[in-house]
């Protein structure tokens, strides 16, 4: 049940943030409606719980300003429960929330910017082909919001990267950090592959939690081609559970690649990634994969109609 906050307690943030969101199934609500689930139908499926407990903990999200109810049919008026501006400020929250139970509790404490193989972050990634990515936008490096996934290209190559040493230094001890080192390599591999994958139909998507401001100066002096997008506020991080690490003070992201149609739907990831040369190259022959699939769906749908 939503604990109230006593009086001994009115003036701390951290109490009255626990009375919103401390609860096990809030939270988790959370996780579920920036994931792109926000039916009750569903949330009561993916959650296992009881339509009595899901009802109570829906109605105080509401109550708190965390969820919005949006209408989405009528006769009967059904209503989807989406994230409103208060509760998206609370997705680096979950993020951070993630990335300490990774380390601490799910991992060795170890700080590092890659993973095992069989470790839960990579089963997590592994386990996201055939999920879709919510509609969204971030902010790109040419000004503005753009979404992840661009609907004029058959397939959206999505590569995640920590960091970029332009314009802003490095957190000291940057480099001995295991993962971290080769993130100006990944862009410019990519950078000098544009010209295959445009040709194969597949766009290309460069993602970092830095400012799309650093990312500007970052694009400007490697003459990059594609967009730059900054996931300084966790939506995608939180959308797809991406796994991340804490460097300087801020979440970064672990270097991964995905790889999405059309319809947002993830086809293939690589995690962790430890060759970037030949993570380029297989993202180029899975984006060309994916393209291809979506032309000969496109020439069936054409030949039937």
């Amino acid at each position: 049940m939503v604990r109230a906050v006593p009086e001994r307690d009115a003036a701390c943030a951290i109490a009255h943030a626990a009375a919103v969101v401390g609860d096990w199934w809030s939270l988790l609500l959370l996780r579920e409606t920036a994931r792109g689930r926000h039916r009750f139908d569903e949330l009561q499926h993916e959650l296992d719980i009881s339509r009595k407990v899901l009802t109570e903990r829906l109605n105080h999200l509401v109550e708190s300003g965390i969820l919005e109810k949006v209408p989405y049919q009528q006769g009967p008026v059904r209503y989807e429960y989406r994230l409103t501006g208060t509760g998206r400020a609370l997705l680096p929250v979950l993020v951070s929330m993630q990335d300490w139970a990774d380390r601490w509790l799910l991992g060795d404490g170890s700080l590092t910017a890659s993973a095992d193989e069989h470790s839960a972050e990579a089963h997590r990634v592994h386990g996201l082909p055939g999920s879709r990515l919510p509609r969204m936008s971030l902010p790109v490096h040419t000004g503005g919001e753009l979404d992840p996934v661009d609907g004029r290209a058959s397939a959206t190559v999505l590569f995640c990267y920590p960091a970029t040493g332009r314009p802003s230094p490095l957190p000291e001890g940057w480099s001995d950090i295991p993962g971290t080192v080769g993130c100006t390599l990944e862009n410019r591999l990519f950078r000098d592959a544009y010209g295959d994958f445009t040709a194969a139909g597949v766009a290309v998507r460069g993602i970092s939690t830095q400012r799309p401001d650093e990312q500007r100066v970052f694009a400007g002096a490697e003459d990059i081609p594609f967009p730059l997008l900054s996931d300084v506020d966790a939506r995608l991080s939180a959308a797809l559970r991406l796994p991340t690490f804490r460097a300087g003070q801020a979440l970064r992201l672990k270097r991964a690649v995905l790889v999405l149609d059309r319809e947002r739907t993830v086809r293939h990831v690589q995690f962790p990634v430890s060759d970037i040369p030949a993570a380029v190259a297989t993202a180029l022959r899975e984006g060309r994969l994916v393209a291809s699939v979506n032309a000969s769906v496109n020439a069936s749908a054409s030949a039937s109609g």
